[in-house]
């Protein structure tokens, strides 16, 4: 019988051998393989996406549903704009107050002349955008006067001035969630706080102390009918000292009014 002097060599060779050899190169993924990663990818970035806008958004209508705007920017654009012309003593003249505190024909007053759907829409007045929308039409001029008090609080408080469809788009969708998240009674209540009265008098608290020497809870039919006809254009018209036109308005509201 002969005997393997050796008997591991096969072994050390084969060790040997898968040592000195390089290691096998990782296999590539394929097109196919690589497919279905991208998309969630993407989906990830557009979730993540709508969720900031979500925050962005919805937090400060969430916000002041019980808290007051501390500013508009439409307060800030006319402070601004004081500033560079010069006018160093302007001021805003902002005094917010609860709703209890305004005078019931104040508020009939606005949504009289602003509004009257108020209570039955849910933030847009389809009737009166195709009423706004044939008139243009006969006219020959874009559309105008169709804005609800929640569409105008949401351009108050949370956009800027100016006509572009962007504005509009943010407009609408503010307006939405406005609707969603605050009651009637906080959509009005913003609306009188913020609105302007006049030059750097905003809400009708400022306006019924400065333009009538009185509260905003103390305002009678007549004088809340001047403040609800001036709101198309607060700086062209006045309250304290009333155009025909403005109160040929006045005279229009009240008898909305029922008055």
């Amino acid at each position: 019988m002969r005997i393997n002097p050796d008997p591991d060599g096969d072994r050390r060779a084969e060790a040997l051998r898968r040592i000195k050899s390089p290691p096998p190169a990782p296999k590539a993924r394929s097109k196919a393989a690589k497919g279905p990663r991208a998309p969630v990818r993407w989906r990830r970035w557009v979730w993540g996406a709508l969720a900031l806008w979500c925050c962005l958004t919805l937090g400060p209508v969430l916000a002041y549903r019980v808290v007051e705007p501390p500013l508009t920017t439409f307060m800030l654009a006319e402070w601004l704009g004081a500033r560079l012309e010069g006018r160093w003593t302007f001021r805003i003249q902002y005094s917010p107050v609860p709703l209890a505190q305004i005078a019931l024909p104040m508020r009939a007053a606005v949504v009289a002349a602003e509004d009257q759907r108020f209570m039955r829409h849910h933030g847009f007045d389809f009737e009166a955008i195709n009423a706004a929308l044939s008139a243009s039409e006969r006219a020959g001029r874009p559309p105008r006067g169709a804005s609800t008090i929640s569409q105008q609080v949401a351009k108050n408080v949370f956009l800027w001035q100016g006509r572009s469809w962007v504005r509009k788009g943010l407009e609408a969708w503010f307006t939405v969630l406005i609707e969603l998240c605050w009651s009637k009674q906080r959509i009005l209540e913003v609306y009188l706080n913020v609105a302007q009265f006049g030059q750097g008098i905003y809400g009708v608290e400022a306006a019924s102390r400065l333009l009538f020497a009185t509260t905003a809870a103390d305002l009678g039919s007549g004088d809340a009918a001047l403040l609800a006809a001036v709101l198309p254009n607060p700086v062209k018209f006045r309250a304290d000292a009333p155009s025909d036109y403005v109160r040929g308005r006045q005279r229009w509201i009240l008898r909305q009014m029922g008055q």
